[in-house]
């Protein structure tokens, strides 16, 4: 029996090459953002200190590197060294080697950015943070320049992308009503957690457009995915549909990383004779490494008998792990963003099961004067991603993550009384350095306030008349004082 001719896929060369070095682009983003927010949010002095977590943690028995000591200078070597890693993963040098060096690579940045996530408390509880992590896993087993992409690794990252999508999909049909009436996209441009500078253009559009959107949404979460296990080409049109919806969710919003991941991810069903095809630039005649035994062009080009091995024993863990996720897809109290095991592989995902009709933000001010009355001069701070200046345009930030403001915009949904953002007023009092680096605008150049006060309102996007007669892109209406004036103790 030739094992290698359904082992092996030699057609889909196109597909590792974009999964390997995209993957370690978002590995590197990854790292990047801790690198430059985890001392502030979760360090020695941050707002949830993982010194004061680590004993929970060693009762969890969750797998991490800080698992019996923590230090902001440990955590800055984790994130270097990932990034390190993944900048050699995306110039390709390790897929020149044999299959287990590339393989290696990517286990170590799963298990380094593991070893972040799983201390990181509610600052990653996001659901592309176990995405990025299983993916990763995954994409380590997809070979190297000497050997052909496994099928059975192909596989099993389309059925990562029909998890991510089909859930997705399943949890707005079970969710909010506004889904099933198609009225979902006439709030949700405007009340996502981090608008883009498109996104008040595309709140804007008609209403009919806006149930073409939830239709359009609708047919390529729970239709669409089916097809990237058919044959092709319609298995490489499906993956065109998926990434150009995507695309027009990366246009449209900041989600970190999310929707990147499921573009690179809808690769692994696009063959290189289809895309040749659509896009001639892209090579149709990929070959064995020069000098290899197999070298000669695809039909030669076969993969060794441990590889082989290697790959079977993961595809095989992968498909027992994977009986927990589709349990919950057929549950009625269907899971969003959960993992079902300590190392994060073969997660449930999901987002926006229902749609928030209000837009509530929560504004923070200080000031440096005696009584906090109102008649006192109260300073606004900015974050760099949340609304706050109603004249200013959002900023594209993805798949950059920007942890403190996705969480500013929870706050009024959940409650303003998060220990979290009280250690962060209390940040601002001290006029902490590291905190203050986070935000896009300190009003007291660095100087120590000496009140501050956290305030809500009602934002909505400015119609063309109003942005025409007032220069701003936000109308905002203030609502109430959730947190009055607060000061440090005296002496500090």
């Amino acid at each position: 029996m030739d094992w290698a001719s359904w082992f092996d896929a030699p057609d889909y060369e196109f597909a590792r090459q974009v999964l390997q070095r995209g993957m370690a682009v978002l590995y590197f983003v990854a790292f990047l953002s801790s690198h430059n927010q985890f001392p502030a949010l979760l360090g020695e002095r941050g707002l949830l200190p993982v010194p004061e977590y680590l004993d929970i943690l060693k009762r969890l028995r969750t797998p991490t590197l800080f698992r019996w000591r923590y230090s902001d200078r440990l955590l800055r070597a984790v994130c270097w060294a990932g990034m390190s890693l993944a900048a050699v993963l995306v110039a390709g040098l390790p897929q020149l080697g044999p299959p287990w060096l590339p393989m290696l690579a990517f286990l170590a940045l799963w298990l380094l950015y593991m070893s972040i996530v799983n201390v990181g408390q509610t600052f990653y509880g996001f659901g592309w943070e176990i995405l990025l992590l299983e993916a990763g896993f995954t994409v380590a087993f997809l070979g190297s320049d000497q050997t052909p992409p496994p099928r059975t690794i192909l596989l099993l990252l389309a059925w990562l992308v029909f998890r991510l999508e089909f859930g997705a999909g399943l949890i707005k049909i079970r969710g909010g009503r506004e889904w099933r009436d198609l009225t979902a996209l006439y709030y949700h441009h405007e009340t996502q957690p981090m608008p883009g500078p498109l996104s008040r253009q595309a709140h804007l559009l008609p209403k009919p457009l806006h149930r073409m959107e939830v239709l359009g949404n609708h047919f390529a979460q729970l239709v669409v995915p089916f097809f990237l296990f058919a044959p092709q080409p319609l298995a490489t049109i499906a993956a065109g549909i998926i990434i150009v919806t995507q695309l027009w969710l990366v246009a449209s919003g900041n989600f970190a990383w999310l929707n990147w991941m499921a573009i690179l991810l809808a690769f692994a069903a696009v063959s290189d004779t289809v895309a040749h095809a659509a896009l001639p630039v892209i090579p149709l005649d990929w070959h064995a490494p020069a000098g290899s035994a197999d070298s000669g062009g695809p039909g030669r080009w076969q993969s060794p008998v441990w590889w082989l091995v290697v790959v079977l024993a993961v595809t095989v863990l992968l498909l027992v792990l994977s009986y927990w996720p589709v349990r919950n897809l057929f549950s009625r109290r269907q899971l969003m963003n959960a993992s079902f095991n300590r190392w994060r592989l073969v997660n449930t995902y999901g987002a926006f099961g229902t749609v928030t009709k209000l837009r509530i933000e929560i504004v923070v001010e200080g000031t440096l004067a005696e009584e906090p009355d109102d008649d006192a001069d109260w300073r606004e701070y900015g974050f760099k991603g949340k609304p706050g200046d109603v004249r200013r345009i959002p900023r594209q930030w993805a798949p950059y993550h920007l942890r403190l403001d996705w969480l500013m915009w929870f706050l009024p949904l959940r409650t303003v009384h998060e220990e979290w953002f009280y250690a962060f007023l209390a940040k601002l009092l001290e006029a902490d350095r590291q905190v203050l680096r986070l935000l896009r605008h300190d009003p007291f150049d660095g100087g120590r306030p000496r009140w501050v006060r956290a305030r809500s309102y009602l934002y909505h996007f400015a119609t063309r008349e109003q942005f025409r007669e007032t220069g701003q892109r936000w109308i905002r209406t203030p609502l109430h004082e959730p947190i009055p004036p607060l000061s440090l103790p005296p002496g500090r």
